[in-house]
């Protein structure tokens, strides 16, 4: 009993070390960003200002709205700050339960997956963002001005960087299921008419109601898909192939 029990007693232990250790990672991650929590939310708050009528400006109000949200924008920038080290404690953890060779494809997606997710963020960052609050700033007229509160834009701007953080997440999930041979490049590719009609309805539904923000989230993630495909034929796992019976 007591050789059966051991086995899990060490996996809490070190569950809890990587736990232990990812929290104050990310804890680290927060103390640091929030000493520049105010300049962290001016650059998170520039796509808007930039579409604002002249004279425009975040407003709040309640007395402790902008200290929370100051403190949500340090926790959020610091868990990414963090999440390097938190994703290798994640591999740490699995890491003596895989084969050899797996082992030796998780860091690579692991930063395939980070590069991709930065890659969405700066896409909303500098495209969505500007041409979805040009499209709704521009319901203001005379008689209505946009004065956004700073949680309202906050919640607003993170739902919109994270959800195209994982849409750009896209090929890496393709290829890593590709790669254990769940799919191939010939299933990605027979499959294409349906998944540009799925990625328009997804576009729609994520974006503010105007043709061109869809088509600006439309279009990349169409190249992601062909990227995918791609990859997918290259990374992708190898048929073996049949043995031949001689006679």
């Amino acid at each position: 009993m007591d050789e059966q029990k051991l086995p899990l007693t060490s996996h809490l232990q070190e569950l809890r070390k990587r736990l232990v250790l990812s929290f104050i990672a990310v804890g680290a991650g927060f103390i640091i960003c929030y000493v520049f929590s105010q300049q962290l939310f001016d650059i998170l708050s520039q796509p808007l200002l930039d579409m604002m009528p002249s004279g425009g400006s975040i407003i709040f109000t309640s007395v402790a709205e902008a200290f929370f949200t100051y403190m949500k924008v340090a926790f959020i920038a610091g868990l990414i700050l963090a999440s390097p080290f938190v994703l290798y404690q994640v591999w740490a953890f699995v890491a003596p339960g895989l084969y050899r060779h797996e082992r030796s494809y998780v860091i690579p997606f692991v930063a395939a997956g980070s590069f991709f997710f930065a890659l969405g963020i700066l896409f909303a960052y500098f495209v969505a963002i500007p041409v979805g609050f040009k499209f709704l700033l521009g319901y203001a007229t005379d008689f209505i001005k946009p004065m956004p509160s700073m949680k309202e834009y906050l919640s607003f701007s993170i739902k919109f960087l994270l959800a195209f953080g994982l849409v750009f997440e896209f090929p890496v999930i393709l290829v890593l299921l590709a790669r254990v041979g769940i799919i191939d490049a010939k299933t990605l590719a027979r499959h294409r008419k349906y998944a540009i009609l799925l990625i328009f309805v997804f576009a729609a539904v994520i974006t503010p109601p105007d043709v061109v923000s869809q088509v600006l989230l439309a279009l990349p993630l169409m190249g992601l898909y062909e990227l995918s495909i791609l990859l997918a034929k290259i990374f992708g796992k190898k048929k073996k192939a049949s043995p031949i019976n001689s006679e």
